[in-house]
């Protein structure tokens, strides 16, 4: 009689935690871009570029009147 061969599940697990690294990633990204959709990035850029325009503009004004 032939024996049976135990049955290999390595690239099973191996296939499995592939699987399971590449759905942690998907969501982890998900969650670090949540913040962009809110608008508070580009509200804070244009405050940011305001103050940059309010400075470049007294430095110039300050300039002249020297």
């Amino acid at each position: 009689m032939a024996e049976e061969q135990e049955k290999d599940n390595t690239w099973l697990i191996a296939g499995v935690a592939i699987a399971a690294i590449i759905v942690l990633v998907v969501l982890l990204k998900r969650d670090e871009t949540k913040h962009l959709q809110s608008g508070a990035v580009q509200q804070l850029q244009s405050e940011t570029f305001k103050n940059i325009e309010k400075r470049k503009t007294s430095n110039v004004t300050s300039e002249v009147g020297k």
